[in-house]
């Protein structure tokens, strides 16, 4: 019974895609657009896109070390990474975080990832960035947060605190 539902779940993921696909959804930072694609340097100086998370409901969230906010908003993240990562969701299965940091000193972005305990694996960060996402993103200040479906739609942004484990709840076959 357990395998049947794993391979309906796939075929509705499959499905979910082409669908999406056929319909075109429009790129774009609006709930029910599909998130722009982010291709950045991780932490061992490798490129990583967002779209290699498909399948996975993702927080992207846009942080600094610098930044008090971001910082105080955290141990959140942290909880709900812990709590959800092997989940399985409405449009994704499992959750992660890809996270983007605005931080010009490289080390001191590598050092709050450890202080911070955030264990999930991708993270992001162009030094003194002007990266074309960032407008794309309209970032205008941060923490800024978008969550996004296994497809890469937008499903919410901007959930802080108990916000966003209850908004992965809701999610959760």
């Amino acid at each position: 019974m357990k395998y049947l539902k794993t391979v309906i779940f796939v075929l509705s993921l499959v499905l979910t895609s082409f669908l999406a696909n056929s319909q075109s959804i429009r790129e774009g930072i609006q709930i029910g657009n599909k998130a722009p694609e982010i291709i950045e340097n991780s932490v061992n100086g490798q490129p990583l896109k967002l779209s290699s998370l498909a399948g996975k409901i993702v927080l992207i969230d846009f942080w600094a070390s610098w930044c008090r906010p971001c910082r105080n908003e955290n141990p959140s993240v942290v909880a709900a990474y812990k709590k959800f990562k092997d989940a399985t969701f409405t449009g994704g299965i499992g959750f992660t975080v890809f996270s983007v940091s605005f931080d010009k000193d490289v080390n001191a972005w590598k050092t709050a990832i450890q202080a911070d305990n955030l264990s999930w694996e991708s993270h992001v960060c162009k030094p003194g960035s002007t990266a074309d996402y960032i407008s794309r993103y309209q970032i205008r200040s941060i923490p800024t947060s978008f969550l996004i479906d296994g497809n890469g739609v937008i499903l919410a942004t901007n959930l802080r605190g108990e916000a966003l484990a209850e908004k992965l709840a809701s999610l959760k076959k």
